[in-house]
């Protein structure tokens, strides 16, 4: 009892914290003699139902592979240019054929033929004879020869003679043909020229709303300005300001100053339309073949 009493009275000497560490020690030691008491320590392998029929169809497949001696692995038709060195080794190439046939294939060059293959690689006769049947090669290979034969008759023939029409003479489906006009645009040209009585200049295509310069381009390759005949005129020093305005290419306010300049300076010349007060300068050229002085 004694003992006992001694024991006490020294744990309640400790400090609380002294206390608090040695009931937490025992606590840990009782807690890991339980878990080494009651947990089983041996794993085992859960194998679900799926996965375990799988594993005894794979062992009925691997026996009977191993009772039947004339088993061979299926062989599915491909390019032999694309041999890889697992693939040549499971057709029974040798690492020295197989290694010529890469060595080939990095120089960009391709077999096309089952003698071209062998020829390349040295593989015999008999290896030959049981893998070519296997050989795919691309449509395009066999029918080389035709193909050859269409190309040279198609890309070294006489080229035919390109027409280019009159602008002023085109009709809506000459113009039509051209890709990127539709019904619309093509209809708005002609509107176009209808107002000019005929186009001057190819350039007069930059004026007309829709047409891409893509589409310009194509429509300048496929026409030109050949009559201008039939292009309405305007006498641009016996003109009103009423007619002037009229003009397509004048607004009503040019149409003023162009009169008022003539009052001041006396009759216009082509050389004198650029000091006309907002005059089209850039398209003097154009303008100047629709006016009579």
């Amino acid at each position: 009892m004694g003992t006992i009493e001694s024991i006490v009275k020294s744990f309640l000497t400790y400090s609380k914290s002294q206390r608090i560490g040695i009931l937490l020690f025992f606590v840990i030691i009782i807690l890991v003699q339980g878990i080494y008491f009651f947990y089983d320590f041996n794993v085992v392998n859960k194998v679900d139902a799926k996965q375990s029929n799988w594993l005894a169809l794979q062992s009925t497949v691997d026996s009977l592979k191993l009772g039947n001696k004339n088993y061979k692995p299926a062989i599915y038709p491909f390019n032999p240019n694309f041999i890889t060195d697992f693939k040549g080794y499971k057709l029974g190439m040798s690492v020295e054929e197989i290694d010529r046939l890469l060595a080939y294939r990095k120089q960009n060059k391709f077999v096309n033929s089952a003698s071209e293959f062998q020829a390349v690689t040295k593989v015999s006769d008999s290896l030959l004879r049981v893998i070519s049947p296997y050989f795919k090669f691309p449509d395009w290979v066999k029918n080389k020869k035709s193909n050859f034969q269409a190309f040279t008759k198609k890309d070294f023939s006489k080229p035919e003679k390109i027409s280019v029409l009159d602008i002023n003479q085109a009709t809506k489906e000459d113009l039509m043909k051209v890709y990127g006009i539709g019904d619309k645009i093509s209809d708005r040209i002609l509107e176009q020229k209808e107002k000019y009585g005929a186009f001057v200049s190819m350039d007069q295509m930059n004026d007309i709303w829709g047409l891409s310069p893509e589409v310009i381009e194509k429509l300048k390759s496929s026409f030109v300005v050949k009559s201008i005949s039939n292009c309405k005129k305007i006498n641009i020093n016996n003109a009103s300001v009423k007619e002037l305005s009229q003009f397509p290419f004048f607004r009503y306010q040019l149409a003023k100053d162009i009169v008022i300049f003539r009052t001041m300076n006396g009759d216009i010349n082509i050389e004198n339309l650029s000091k006309i007060k907002g005059f089209p300068a850039e398209k003097i050229k154009i303008i100047a073949l629709y006016l009579e002085f």
